[in-house]
């Protein structure tokens, strides 16, 4: 996949997170990319413990066999925690591409109750695990894009 096709991706998964905004959600969102590079499935925030990339890789996880799976992308607006790259890792997904890095999430959401964030990258926890999953982030050319969502939601 190439950095414009993640860039495009990205944006796509930035549409769900501000249509989850829409509904009351947190700004999240996470799109399923497939090997021809076509959108398989879309998953947006629902609340603190159903993030976006856990609902969509549990989704993918019931649709698709591991094998298929592992030629696919997840691609979130942010750095999965380490509850959604657990999931991912769990589900066979073979590749993740994210916009901004958890830290920059932080420093906007502080204390905040719904996003009690954990310092803990996601290249740490697949680095723990025994497959070789393929990390592409942060994409510094898009993270302010990505993360204007967060900037007033975080503020209510």
């Amino acid at each position: 996949m190439t950095r414009d096709r993640m860039i495009s991706h990205l944006l796509a998964a930035d549409a769900v997170a501000r249509d989850a905004v829409a509904h009351g959600h947190h700004p999240f969102g996470a799109v399923l990319v497939g090997p021809d590079d076509a959108i398989l499935m879309r998953q947006g925030n629902i609340d603190t413990v159903h993030h976006a990339e856990t609902e969509l890789a549990r989704r993918a996880a019931a649709a698709y066999s591991p094998e298929f799976l592992w030629t696919c992308t997840l691609v979130s607006t942010g750095e999965p925690c380490a509850m959604c790259t657990g999931t991912l890792y769990w589900a066979n997904i073979g590749r993740l591409v994210y916009g901004f890095e958890e830290t920059k999430l932080l420093a906007l959401t502080g204390d905040h109750p719904e996003n009690p964030t954990m310092s803990l990258s996601s290249r740490v926890v697949l680095g723990s695990g025994q497959k070789r999953i393929e990390v592409h982030g942060p994409l510094p050319e898009i993270e302010d894009e990505l993360l204007s969502a967060h900037r007033d939601f975080w503020r209510r």
